[in-house]
């Protein structure tokens, strides 16, 4: 794969024009497709699971109930200043706007609460009832705002009009600023992280055209297939964050190499040849684990997976081939002023080189023992006579694997010799501390967002809780129990007896009068829970009902059925509990298969496999944390607390793997390639830190921030799934793979790189590293390794 990509970036870079054409072209086609066949306004966030007893209700209920089978809206009237619902004036006014409702677009029917009898025991709220028959999906852009201009006229003095319902639920949230914030953010990072704007532009253009191409070909396949705008959201920030940290892996390698005189064409395909082996290993990971969620079975995260797969493989294809095609247009301009910082860094990386010594103790000088001399016989200070310590005499590297430069050591490389000093010590403080952050994580709830979540202004949010607090939380839920009665000698009183049967079960609050279909010989039957659609008891009312159907059957002759929005949430948290297990032990299995191939290793596979749980159950802890339990949440606009999404954990699990070997892969093959030459393991550790620490770390900082900026979305889901992903690599990037991952290794250390022999012979050589592209750019003798390089 490196000599591919090698002549791959060679090529891109000697046909920058044609390169760019090309992908400017199929970011036209994607935008051309997406005004022709689909857009925004067919995005799909129906939740279902096709088989599931819920949606096998759902289905019948499209020709026996029609009118209950798609969803529906609830218009609240609260009287206020002492007023009541009942009064003539007021009752006068809620009938006017029920018949405006009743001519709004698709409406199927309205139920007015005088008939439905919901009214509040206190007589100031009455909800009506506005029932479609299609999905929300399938509503029209503006029919929800076409039903509550129908029934602003009875917005008026004494009276208010709140509109919500599960029509209101899922809506598309709006993530244009998100995107900017996190543009915005990541510019800053990269500016900081290369010292030139030019340098820190080319990511962010690259992850643009990536991103735009993605999201507009995702969203021409809207009108064929569904696709959610969580799906679309999902897409939009892990190819921004991917693809802005793939182009900076392989812009820092461009950039090392021409630091040290190498010409722009050969350094960009190089560059391409071996940081873009990892990038390609990387990305792969992702689309492995994202492709992976199709396997669940759910279409709404299918359609998650793929569009998130879709973006990670175009920024992929991207980073190796439009990028060094803008490196050929950028040329010379991309290497580091003489004199400057970023030149002293990048000359302080390759001119500290690898370790001097293995494990010998031996002065700076191959395992001979010959000083170490340029082909002029001077020494590398510079033909001083000096020791490369700077005159001091000492030797360069003791046993401990102190490097050439010690006291021109990065911030990275410090900070790993810290850890390392004691790294038993650094392990107990790590499993400690991410255990306690995990703890919550125990009492984790799933379920379905709904309008509880919502925000505090929002209608749907306000008509939420004022039906909650003066009708009873469980009227926000409903369930539908769909019976079948063509087996029954008398239909209704079968019916009826169903009815009576629910109604004495645990947590029922009413149960509505069976709506028969004696044509089918079904009946459909309303039963208001006591509890909260997201309550645990609701969850076992469900079920209750469920269980108790061979007794039904026996009793009545009646088959039933339980369905609604509620049931179908509680069919979508047990199929992704079911699958979460499964589902991770194939990432974990897959993780220590590929890193096993990369790094012919079985203590490197094991403790990222090791580190990977213990940043997924540390992140689960804080999204519980903060959205469950409440702490903190403020910071980051959750005004109220509610269960974590049923789609978070595996989403999570697919997506931090992927993200967790970007920076396993990029951070330890730079270590096991020093090892390879020096034999040092402490040494080589720090090595790893020194060469890819501050790569590593900038990609972390631009990938959380990016994750981040998604906070400031009004979707619970998605802010969720922001709030995981940026905890998530935050604490992968800088607790496992910067502080975790060195102390196994110093602890470990020769067992660290160990493979028995007869694995060896039998696993491919992936040359990930690209070592047969050939040697790295040697150092210019005028490189003097100075204090002044430190960070």
């Amino acid at each position: 794969m490196p000599a591919f990509l090698h002549r791959l970036g060679r090529l891109a870079f000697r046909r920058r024009r044609r390169m760019l054409a090309l992908w400017l072209a199929l970011v036209a086609a994607a935008v051309v497709c997406m005004t022709a066949f689909g857009g925004t306004g067919k995005l799909d966030n129906t939740f279902s699971i096709p088989g599931s007893e819920s949606q096998r209700a759902l289905d019948r209920m499209k020709t026996d109930f029609p009118t209950f089978s798609g969803t529906s809206a609830q218009i609240v009237f609260t009287a206020t200043d002492g007023q009541k619902v009942t009064d003539p004036a007021d009752s006068a006014r809620i009938r006017a706007a029920l018949g405006a409702a009743a001519s709004a677009p698709q409406v199927a029917k309205v139920v007015s609460p005088f008939d439905a009898h919901t009214i509040s025991a206190d007589g100031t709220t009455a909800v009506a009832q506005v029932r479609y028959e299609v999905p929300q999906s399938a509503l029209e852009p503006n029919a929800l705002d076409a039903l509550k201009s129908a029934v602003a006229g009875a917005n008026q003095q004494g009276m208010r009009v709140d509109v919500g319902g599960s029509a209101f639920g899922n809506a598309p949230s709006e993530s244009h600023r998100s995107d900017i914030i996190g543009v915005g953010v990541a510019l800053v990072i990269l500016t900081l992280t290369f010292g030139s704007l030019l340098t820190a532009g080319i990511p962010v253009v690259t992850a643009l055209f990536g991103v735009a191409t993605a999201i507009f070909g995702a969203l021409s396949l809207t009108g064929t297939v569904s696709i959610s705008s969580t799906a679309q959201s999902l897409a939009l920030m892990i190819g921004l964050a991917v693809g802005i940290d793939y182009a900076l892996f392989i812009v820092s390698r461009h950039r090392f190499h021409l630091a040290h005189g190498m010409e722009p064409e050969e350094s960009a395909a190089l560059a391409v040849g071996t940081a873009g082996s990892a990038v390609v290993f990387a990305g792969l990971t992702v689309v492995i684990a994202m492709t992976g969620l199709t396997v669940v079975g759910i279409p709404y995260l299918t359609a998650m997976g793929l569009a998130a797969a879709g973006a990670v493989l175009i920024a992929v294809l991207v980073a190796t081939t439009l990028l060094p095609a803008i490196l050929g247009f950028a040329g010379t301009r991309l290497t580091p002023g003489p004199g400057s910082r970023a030149m002293r860094r990048e000359q302080a990386v390759g001119g500290a080189g690898e370790d001097a010594v293995g494990a010998t103790g031996d002065s700076l000088a191959s395992a001979t023992g010959e000083n170490v001399l340029s082909g002029t016989g001077d020494n590398v200070a510079g033909g001083t006579g000096e020791s490369v310590a700077g005159g001091t005499g000492e030797h360069v590297a003791s046993r401990t694997g102190e490097h050439v430069a010690g006291a021109a050591a990065n911030a990275a490389e410090r900070w790993f010799r810290l850890v390392t000093r004691r790294p038993l010590l650094t392990l107990v403080a790590v499993v400690a501390s991410l255990g306690a952050l995990a703890w919550p994580a125990h009492d984790m709830r799933l379920a379905l967002p709904d309008n509880g979540t919502a925000p505090t202004s929002s209608s749907q949010r306000i008509a939420f809780d004022r039906v909650g607090e003066k009708l009873g939380p469980g009227f926000n839920g409903p369930l539908l129990v769909l019976a079948d009665t063509s087996h029954s000698s008398d239909p209704a009183t079968a019916a009826q007896r169903v009815a009576a049967t629910i109604g004495a079960l645990p947590d029922v609050a009413t149960v509505g009068k069976p709506v028969a279909n004696p044509a089918t010989h079904t009946a459909l039957i309303q039963v208001i829970p006591d509890s909260a659609p997201s309550d645990p008891a609701t969850k076992t009312l469900v079920n209750s009902i469920r269980d108790d159907r061979a007794a039904i059957l026996r009793d009545t002759g009646a088959t039933v059925q339980v369905t609604g929005s509620t049931a179908v949430s509680v069919d979508v948290a047990a199929k992704l509990n079911s699958a979460l297990i499964p589902f991770a032990a194939v990432v974990i299995g897959l993780s220590l298969l590929l890193l096993l191939l990369v790094f012919r290793s079985l203590v490197v596979p094991l403790k990222a496999a090791a580190g990977f749980l213990l940043s997924i159950a540390a992140t689960l802890g804080a999204v519980v944390g903060v959205f469950q339990l409440g702490h903190l949440g403020s910071l980051i606009g959750v005004d109220t607390t509610g269960p974590v999404s049923s789609f978070l954990p595996i989403i999570l699990l697919a997506v931090l793997f992927g993200l967790a070997m970007d920076y396993e892969v990029f951070l330890v093959s730079r270590m096991r390639e020093s090892y390879l030459h020096t034999g040092n393991p402490l040494g080589a550790v720090h090595s790893g830190a020194r060469h890819s620490g501050r790569v590593v770390t900038a990609a972390a900082l631009i990938m959380t921030s990016v994750f981040a900026a998604f906070l400031t979305s009004d979707s619970t889901m998605l802010k969720q799934i922001a709030f995981a992903l940026a905890a998530g690599v935050l604490l992968d990037a800088f607790v496992i793979r910067m502080t975790f991952v060195p102390a196994v290794l110093a602890l470990t250390r020769h067992a660290a790189w160990w493979l028995p022999k007869w694995l060896e012979r039998r696993l491919p050589d992936l040359d990930i590293e690209g070592d047969r592209l050939g040697p790295a750019p040697a150092v210019p003798e005028s490189v003097a390794l100075t204090p002044s390089t430190a960070d």
